[in-house]
């Protein structure tokens, strides 16, 4: 390495460490510091950040963070993208990180439609297999996950996804070969694998009264049936004008009504203008790049970045209203260039919905949420 490489190296780790001072508050405390009794603060960790070379990330992640969720490796086309054939080496990492630095770990997902190796849901000719098979090939895939990290994942997404907008089941190829009771197993599979670890409903759009009610009608048929579900997962994939603040806190409260935890999951405002009948998270939604809808490649308008910093501290200011129900709060990414935001709904966008910049600083905003999370009372 030449000396001007090793100077420029030595510059960009001292004005990152300033930068990370100046976010600490006065005491030199971190997110997790602050946010300490109240809720649990986190992010979600990519392979860069799992295989420790993404060194300026894991340097915010370990100051900032007291729990971390698996983003991609966790998922089943990733565990075993051959039958029987696991690949646990990223997964094992990502459980590593978590255990030496005493945070609390997320696994996600057990059972999703999406993200799922092809062989999954299909016989050696490529037709649906039977109710049967799929069942099994479920209840192995999600044993043999949990059972590897029994006592070391507290927490679980068991089931991700299920409920349309509208409040009725999406049309999976989990619902149309196995039914609604698909859920219902899954859970029951994962409880018998690891009986002390949370397991999780996880969903988007969960402030829109149709998937609410749908998600409430599910929890509901799921307890009277005696299986255990400890959480929903509310995604915070949002924009300057979705969800209403309203109808986001009508969930909280109705989800915690029915004596599960409530946690906010995947959490990122986008800045850009949100495509027609494109607010929700639909992993297979796509549309057409155009530039009026990638605007700020260059940054941020100041009147945008107000407006994105008002829209934050919007948000946070709920949770801490409500931090008797919430138990935690987790970022989807540490730093605005590796969200997955610049690629959703519109391949090819610059988007800037995380707490962090691309240059690994902190936003400006983040004073004022911090002191806000200070002047909170803790939760008894």
């Amino acid at each position: 390495m030449n000396l001007k490489l090793k100077l420029q190296i030595s510059l960009t780790t001292l004005i990152l460490g300033i930068c990370l001072s100046a976010f600490s508050t006065n005491k030199g405390k971190g997110m997790k510091d602050v946010f300490h009794g109240k809720f649990y603060i986190g992010t979600a960790m990519n392979t860069g950040q799992i295989t420790g070379k993404d060194t300026a990330s894991i340097r915010i992640i370990k100051q900032q963070f007291n729990t971390i969720t698996a983003e991609n490796c966790m998922k089943s086309g990733q565990l075993q993208p051959v039958e029987g054939k696991f690949n646990f080496r990223l997964a094992d990492q990502f459980v590593e990180f978590g255990m030496q630095n005493k945070m609390f770990i997320v696994g996600h997902c057990l059972v999703w439609h999406s993200q799922a190796p092809k062989w999954f849901f299909a016989d050696e000719k490529g037709n649906d297999v039977s109710r049967e098979v799929l069942i099994s090939r479920m209840k192995n895939h999600i044993q043999t996950v949990v059972g590897r990290y029994k006592g070391k994942v507290k927490g679980w997404d068991v089931v991700n996804e299920a409920i349309l907008d509208d409040g009725s089941w999406r049309r999976s190829k989990l619902y149309t070969i196995i039914g609604p009771d698909f859920v219902k197993l899954a859970f029951k599979f994962a409880h018998e694998a690891d009986p002390d670890a949370e397991l999780y409903y996880n969903d988007y759009s969960m402030a829109l009264p149709g998937r609410r009610e749908g998600v409430l009608k599910m929890v509901k048929e799921l307890q009277k049936d005696g299986i255990r579900i400890n959480g929903i997962g509310m995604q915070g994939h949002c924009s300057l004008d979705f969800p209403k603040i309203e109808e986001f806190e009508k969930s909280i409260l109705a989800f915690a009504s029915m004596g599960v935890k409530v946690m906010i999951t995947e959490m990122d405002i986008s800045a850009l203008p949100s495509p027609k009948d494109s607010q929700g998270a639909d992993v297979d939604s796509r549309v057409e790049y155009k530039n009026e809808l990638n605007p700020y490649t260059n940054g941020l308008p100041e009147e945008v970045e107000k407006a994105h910093a008002k829209r934050y501290l919007e948000f946070f200011d709920l949770f801490l209203k409500h931090q008797d129900k919430i138990s935690r709060v987790t970022l989807w990414g540490v730093q605005d260039g590796q969200s997955w935001k610049n690629n959703f709904p519109v391949p090819g966008r610059t988007d800037y919905p995380l707490l962090f910049d691309r240059n690994y600083q902190p936003k400006s905003f983040i004073t004022s949420l911090l002191a806000g999370a200070e002047a909170s009372i803790p939760k008894r």
